[in-house]
């Protein structure tokens, strides 16, 4: 037998047991041991019944990923449970940790399928841009119902065994000993003479769908908005139509052809790069795994604004105590207000329980003493965004902060560097760029300074995980990776409007390319005043011989900071957040447009999509190229979790890839010789295209 499955006897039962760690993945090794498993346990006339089940930490987690893209190798997926299905003796998945993708389709092909309370079973393909390929839209449906079967598929979301039981996934829910459960429970099945349950040739269970002809448009309309763009969740609403309209081969057949297509889209290469980059952001060549890591059992946060609650929200839900330490109480009272307002919301909506909040609103402290953080393991600093003040701030820190506790700064532009200088243990400041709201947005850049200890960074990496955040490690510049690159962006996005564009053009071109929302939209969201207060910190270093684009200074002159004044780049109706064009806004651009000697035209769609995002990939690659990202992967997950770029289109610098870079440097080429200094070529972009390479084939 293949050295990946083994087989035992264990009285009258078999048992097959997958030991392929981690995550015992379904390569080409597992499969052949399968067959070969089935084989024996049905050929040997003392098994009367069979169990399936996972070694190490978990059942089937998945096909093997890096398979894809390459050469078939037998037996295929299909093949294995066709025996399993077909097996004359009953044949059992007894399911922990997690039964995920071609997991739980092997769990389908089995007669019967136990589980213990905290397994999960999930079908996650679509988040990978992809479908189940191995029969999960032919065979759940029938089990549990088109409807069912349909929120499970498209969402891609696990559920755990308990509510796996009720929609009729799980047979039985078993005691801790799963292997015991599992064989005493195929014991019985053999003692109690039950059937071998075919799910292909289960049928009762899509009647009601077929009775329904409206589900499958009802459902494509509910998925609209948060789908947009995405080809996988409504090919996976097709294949599931087809366990409902066609016969199983037939469907089988069909559920084949939906997965070729997605496995040959540009979609599912981008999400499958996505997946493969986040885990590869976690990997830091001098800080190794093991690297020693201060265990952070209090937190503190100073400042209750925006950032600030947020920051603490994230410590409480994690189950971390948090004390927040404002200058007022008047900002206090304020701050903690609108976290429990934050938490009320969350409960009115029924996604968490009226005792989870008082749970977590029990974990926030808040103080007007300094004092209080004496005994934090971590403490943020989510001020106001002015050098001086933070430095301030980390001077009385240091004062004050145990030994050994890690200083963080919430910066999102400022030196990281000049920031530790205001204290006697730079080796333990760090820079943890939350993004807005920090409750919600699932981004973490981690700035290191010149002198951050490794055991810092892997505390603050560790910290991250358990917060729920994804992270990545930058290196200390003006903007790290996302702001930086974000200012060219947004610099291309106003030129353009000089130029001739409208908001709503650009941020139209930006949506409709995937983005969450226009650099017009997004600036209105975030508060004009942000930047604007940037910008004037910024104003004096600025070049007199470089084009800058004044209107959206102008715009905070006159109080319009975005949604939150009513008026930005758009107007808004009171209590409303949609975007009107503005007709003053239109003023002011033709105002500056004639002050800058600028002439306006028609400009085109395409001009407005290659300027914004190739400003955003020439920056990136002086990014890479400085060192300041680790990867080129790492600038595209701080760009998919950190600013709305479209996971189905990889990132940034993926998505140049796919482009090609010698088009990508052949565009910033002309907009240099067009605009000038600002479009001077990366070095390292001029250099990859002309060799025919792509970021990914850049390593330091």
């Amino acid at each position: 037998m293949s050295e990946l499955v083994s087989f035992e006897k264990q009285g009258s039962v078999g048992v097959i047991t997958v030991n392929n760690p981690p995550v015992n993945a379904l390569a080409q090794g597992v499969r052949q041991g399968l067959i070969e498993g089935l084989a024996r346990g049905i050929d040997d006339p003392g098994v009367s019944a069979m169990v399936i089940i996972g070694g190490g930490r978990t059942f089937i987690a998945g096909a093997d990923i890096r398979e894809f893209g390459k050469p078939p190798q037998p037996p295929d997926l299909h093949s294995v449970l066709e025996k399993i299905e077909s097996s004359p003796k009953p044949v059992v998945a007894a399911i922990h940790g997690t039964a995920l993708g071609g997991g739980l389709e092997v769990c389908l092909a089995c007669h019967y399928r136990v589980a213990v309370a905290a397994g999960q079973v999930g079908l996650p393909e679509v988040k990978l841009g992809l479908l189940p390929g191995a029969g999960g839209t032919q065979r759940l449906p029938r089990l549990i119902g088109a409807e069912a079967a349909l929120k499970m598929i498209v969402s891609g979301d696990p559920v755990r065994a308990p509510r796996a039981k009720e929609l009729g996934i799980v047979d039985e829910v078993v005691g801790e000993d799963l292997r015991a459960g599992a064989v005493a429970f195929a014991e019985k099945l053999v003692a109690e003479k039950k059937p071998l349950r075919k799910i292909s040739a289960a049928d009762d269970k899509l009647q009601a769908a077929r009775q329904n002809p409206a589900l499958f448009e009802t459902f494509k309309k509910g998925i609209e908005r948060e789908a947009r763009g995405y080809l996988a969740p409504f090919k996976c609403i097709e294949a599931v139509q087809a366990a409902v309209t066609l016969p199983f081969a037939e469907g089988l057949k069909r559920e084949r052809q939906l997965f070729q297509e997605c496995m040959a889209s540009p979609q599912s290469k981008g999400q499958i790069h996505a997946f493969f980059a986040e885990r590869e952001a976690t990997k830091i060549p001098d800080v190794p795994p093991g690297t020693p890591a201060r265990k952070i059992e209090r937190a503190a946060v100073i400042g209750a604004g925006t950032m600030g609650g947020g920051i603490a929200m994230n410590f409480a839900n994690a189950g971390i105590p948090v004390t927040v330490v404002e200058m007022s109480q008047e900002a206090l009272d304020r701050g903690l207000g609108v976290v429990k307002k934050n938490y009320a919301g969350t409960v009115e909506k029924g996604r968490l329980s009226q005792a989870d909040m008082d749970k977590r609103m029990g974990l926030i402290t808040g103080t007007l003493d300094r004092g209080a953080i004496r005994e934090a393991d971590i403490v943020i600093e989510a001020v106001f965004e002015e050098m001086a003040v933070k430095k301030d701030v980390f001077a009385a820190l240091d004062k004050i902060a145990k030994p050994g506790a890690v200083l963080a700064s919430n910066t999102s532009t400022l030196d990281i560097d000049q920031i530790a200088s205001a204290t006697s243990r730079p080796e333990a400041v760090i820079g943890t760029h939350f993004f807005s709201p920090a409750n919600v947005m699932r981004l973490l850049e981690l700035v290191r300074g010149a002198k951050t200890a490794k055991e810092t960074i892997a505390t603050s990496s560790e910290l991250s995980r358990r917060i729920g955040k994804v992270w990545v490690l930058a290196g200390n510049c003006d903007g790290f990776i996302g702001n930086r690159m974000l200012a060219p962006y947004l610099r291309e996005a106003e030129f353009l409007v000089e130029e001739g564009a409208t908001p709503q053009q650009v941020d139209k071109v930006i949506y409709d390319f995937g983005f969450a929302m226009g650099p017009f939209a997004m600036q209105d969201l975030a508060g004009l005043d942000v930047g604007w207060r940037i910008r004037k910190g910024k104003a004096a270093a600025r070049r007199k011989d470089l084009r800058y684009s004044h209107v959206g200074d102008r715009l905070c002159e006159q109080g319009r900071f975005g949604q939150k004044t009513g008026s930005g780049w758009y107007r808004y109706e009171p209590g409303s957040r949609t975007p009107r064009p503005d007709p003053e806004v239109e003023a002011l651009i033709a105002a500056a447009a004639k002050e800058g000697g600028i002439t306006r035209r028609q400009v085109s769609d395409e001009e407005v999509l290659k300027r914004c995002l190739w400003a955003l990939v020439n920056e990136g690659a002086r990014i890479l190229e400085e060192g300041i990202a680790l990867r080129s992967s790492d600038i595209d997950v701080t760009y998919l979790y950190g600013y709305g770029f479209p996971r189905y289109r990889g990132g940034p610098m993926f998505y140049a890839d796919q482009v090609g870079l010698k088009q990508v440097y052949g565009d910033v080429a002309a907009f240099h010789t067009q605009h000038g200094e600002p479009w001077t070529p990366a070095p390292l972009l001029e250099r990859l295209a002309k060799e025919g390479k792509g970021f990914r084939d850049f390593s330091r």
